[in-house]
């Protein structure tokens, strides 16, 4: 079985590409596609060109592939992802795949842009009505992603959100582990997992975890979205990276990334990681 990973030179895509060759052995062939193939220089990986603004590049890239990963882009721009991800869904059917998994997001669901979720609600969708056979892993929110955040917080010794909320943060290798189990697996089709961490923190609890871990003081508090907003302006910050923190705030008050699943250990054969262990190895 030939399997494709597009979006392989991203941190996500690089991970599956590894946990995929680690699980295929003398079994099936891998290949990773980017818009920079130049970038993957994994041994026993086949490079090749696609790019999701250019939809014919992706029909080349994707022919006699038996199954495919698509991981979208981070695009920022309202509705991009959702044109991207319909495009690469249409030139896989047209290239004959077989089975296409679809990473996607906790949360996705029908709802105005800018939202995040409105660009998964729609791949999702037109995944279900296009592809032959199909598999959907939602992602909860990235740890690493929350480290990021905490690490330009600490300075301030304050970790902000909009209306207490909790989340269920998840590695990202956690995720890859999981995306290669299921793309080498059997049973999926038509099967929708979301893969998220083994509990759902709130904000005092997160913040707690990070202080701890650092050493360095670090509080939770809830703004107003305008408030938060406005702050983010001030800094200079662009329109669509505002839009998107914002919107991701607003996710995690409605509950979104509230949800904690075993999928990743369904489909890994791993437990998830904690989120204070993910923050033990960063801040050691």
């Amino acid at each position: 079985m030939k399997i494709g990973v597009n979006g392989a030179s991203g941190n996500l895509g690089t991970a599956t590409v590894k946990h995929l060759l680690e699980r295929t052995v003398g079994k099936h062939s891998v290949v990773a596609i980017s818009r920079s193939p130049e970038k993957i220089t994994i041994d026993g990986v086949e490079a090749r060109f696609g790019d999701y603004d250019q939809p014919s590049s992706l029909i080349e890239s994707y022919k006699g592939l038996d199954r495919l990963l698509l991981i979208p882009s981070t695009s920022l721009q309202p509705g991009a992802r959702a044109v991207q991800n319909i495009a690469a869904i249409d030139a896989a059917v047209a290239a004959g795949v077989s089975h296409i998994v679809l990473m996607s997001s906790a949360g996705a669901r029908n709802v105005q842009k800018p939202n995040i979720a409105a660009d998964y609600f729609a791949s999702e969708q037109h995944l279900m009505r296009k592809a032959r056979q199909w598999s959907i892993l939602r992602m909860s929110y990235y740890a690493e992603s929350l480290i990021e955040e905490a690490q330009m917080s600490l300075a301030h010794g304050v970790l902000t959100g909009i209306n207490e909320n909790k989340v269920s943060f998840v590695s990202r290798d956690d995720l890859a582990a999981a995306a290669a189990g299921l793309l080498v697996g059997k049973g999926h089709d038509g099967a929708i997992y979301t893969g998220t961490g083994p509990e759902s923190l709130t904000g005092a609890q997160r913040a707690e975890a990070i202080a701890k871990a650092s050493g360095k003081p670090l509080a939770f508090i809830t703004l107003p979205a305008e408030t938060l907003q406005a702050q983010f302006q001030q800094a200079g910050l662009p329109v669509e990276v505002i839009t998107a923190i914002v919107s991701i705030q607003q996710n995690f008050s409605n509950g979104d990334f509230d949800i904690v699943t075993g999928d990743i250990e369904k489909l890994s054969g791993r437990p998830a990681r904690n989120l204070e262990s993910i923050l033990s190895t960063t801040f050691q």
